[in-house]
C-alpha cells in the first residue's frame, strides 16, 4: 500500500463543496470515482480542508492510498484521464509517508477572495469573483482588516453550523490589495471557522463602501454574536489557495 499526497484545483461551481454529501456532486466524490476508476478498489480521499459549494481552489492538498503499483507520475495522468470532463484537476502526484495526513499534519492554510469593483457587467469572471458595483476604499479596507488579525473570539464570523470546538482562532494575515478593478483579499491561518473568511470579506466590504467604519467592525468582533454580522459574501470569489506541512 503507498500513500500519495495529491494538489489539486478545481472550479467549484458544478459541486456542492469538497465534501462527500448526498445532496449532489462533490470534489471528493469525482476524486475517489477516479481512483475507483483506476484501482478497481474503494478508496476515501482525505483533504485538507473543506470548501462550500461554489468555492474553488488552486491548491487544494489531499491524500489517499493505492494497492495497484503505480509511480506517482502515471497515477496523476490517469486520474486526470477519469476525472474529465468535470472542472477539476491533479496538478501535482507524489509519494508520502504512510503516517502523513492531508487534514492533520497541515499547519497552514491560505485563502484567497476576489472582488471585481465596477459597474460593467463581467463575462468570463461571472462566478470567480464577487461583483460589487459601488466604488470600493481598497486602503480602508485594508486598515480595518488588520483589526482582525491575531487571536480572538470569532463567533460573529462562525457560521451557525461550523463543528469547530471553538470559536478562537489565529490569523495570521488578512491583507487587501487593489490592481486596476480586481480586489483582492488574501487570509492566512493554521484553520479557518466555517464561513469564516467570506464573513470577514462580507464586512471588510461594507468598510469599502462607507456603510461600516473600523469602529463597527471591531465592535462586531467585539460583540462574538452572529447577529451581529454585516454580511456574508457569495461563495463565488473564494479560492483556497494553498495548504502548507512542515
Amino acid at each position: 500500500m503507498q500513500r500519495f499526497k495529491l494538489t489539486i484545483e478545481y472550479d467549484g461551481r458544478p459541486f456542492v463543496g469538497w465534501q462527500r454529501q448526498e445532496n449532489g456532486p462533490s470534489v471528493q466524490q469525482a476524486l475517489e470515482r477516479a481512483v475507483f476508476a483506476v484501482t478497481q478498489a474503494e478508496s476515501v480521499v482525505y483533504g485538507s480542508g473543506r470548501t462550500d459549494a461554489g468555492v474553488h481552489a488552486e491548491g487544494q492538498v489531499a491524500h489517499v492510498d493505492i494497492a495497484k503499483p503505480l509511480s506517482a507520475v502515471r497515477l496523476r495522468d490517469a486520474l486526470n484521464a477519469r476525472l474529465r470532463p468535470a472542472p477539476i484537476s491533479v496538478i501535482a502526484c507524489e509519494p508520502a509517508a504512510p503516517d502523513f495526513h492531508a487534514r492533520f499534519d497541515c499547519t497552514g492554510r491560505r485563502y484567497r477572495y476576489d472582488i471585481i469593483n465596477r459597474r460593467a457587467p463581467l463575462t468570463w469572471q461571472s462566478g470567480l469573483a464577487w461583483h460589487v458595483l459601488r466604488p470600493l476604499d481598497a486602503d480602508a479596507m485594508h486598515a480595518a482588516a488588520q483589526i482582525l488579525v491575531g487571536q480572538h473570539d470569532f463567533t460573529t464570523f462562525r457560521s451557525v453550523h461550523c463543528q469547530s470546538a471553538s470559536p478562537v482562532k489565529t490569523l495570521d494575515r488578512l491583507d487587501v490589495t487593489r490592481a486596476g478593478d480586481r480586489i483582492a483579499i488574501h487570509a492566512a491561518a493554521r484553520s479557518f471557522l466555517h464561513h469564516q473568511v467570506r464573513s470577514m470579506v462580507g464586512c471588510l466590504k461594507l468598510v469599502g463602501d462607507g456603510s461600516w467604519s473600523a469602529h463597527d467592525l471591531r465592535s462586531a468582533l467585539a460583540a462574538a454574536d452572529r447577529t451581529a454580522l454585516g454580511l456574508n459574501a457569495p461563495p463565488d470569489g473564494l479560492f483556497f489557495v494553498s495548504a502548507h506541512y512542515r
